[in-house]
């Protein structure tokens, strides 16, 4: 059972950095990008692997490289950082018009991943619960797709959601200008977690696995 370790105040350079943002003036920011995704793109093409779950656990690779985007709050209101953390996705129920979310562990491996998160997609399709595989873990972070449309903004408004410290991620449709696939990305972030520096490093970091996607056919991820 994974379990978060306690942040060393003492010696953490964000200390007031989160004291700030946690008490005087809470706040959470949105980031908003569009990827090239056209290297990525073309791969899937050629893959018999699912476009969704390639996305999703390339944003799980770059969310685990980084204790800003693992970090959670201990009983007391400390910070923590788990040791890893899990991708909760949507699963759309089209006849419903409602959607389930369900979770699969992160696995450094794309092709071990996909084999694991597979089944549930097709598994939940029809399913009428929210959570039908039960209560998500607590190290679990949230993604989301709205393939039906592109976007340049996209905005998350949490009541009340200042204890919840892990990233929220929304993708969009793909958008096609001068000859390149755009993938548009939106991330909510909590500041007292990450500041602008962060959230840019790990989109970056984004970008750089959709240019070189040797991964999605069991190539190692740079």
């Amino acid at each position: 059972m994974d379990v978060p370790a306690p942040i060393d105040l003492d010696a953490w350079p964000r200390r007031q950095h989160f004291a700030h943002y946690r008490r005087a003036v809470p706040c959470t920011y949105s980031m908003t990008v569009e990827l090239d995704a056209t290297a990525f793109a073309a791969a899937l093409r050629r893959s018999s692997r699912k476009t969704y779950l390639a996305q999703v656990w390339a944003l799980s690779t770059v969310v685990n490289r980084h204790e800003e985007f693992r970090m959670c709050l201990t009983a007391s209101g400390d910070p923590a950082v788990w040791p890893v953390v899990h991708p909760a996705f949507t699963v759309l129920n089209a006849e419903r018009e409602t959607f389930a979310c369900v979770w699969t562990p992160h696995d450094p491996d794309f092709g071990a991943f996909h084999d694991a998160a597979a089944p549930l997609l097709a598994e939940h399709a029809r399913a009428t619960d929210l959570f039908p595989q039960g209560d998500l873990p607590p190290n679990a972070f949230d993604v989301s797709s709205l393939p039906w449309t592109s976007f340049t903004g996209f905005n998350l408004n949490i009541g009340g959601g200042w204890d919840h410290l892990a990233p929220i991620f929304t993708l969009g449709r793909y958008a096609e200008r001068e000859g390149r696939v755009l993938l548009p990305l939106a991330v909510q972030v909590h500041h007292a977690a990450a500041d602008g520096f962060h959230t840019a490093r790990l989109v970056n970091e984004l970008g750089a696995l959709l240019a070189d996607p040797s991964w999605v056919e069991g190539g190692p991820a740079s």
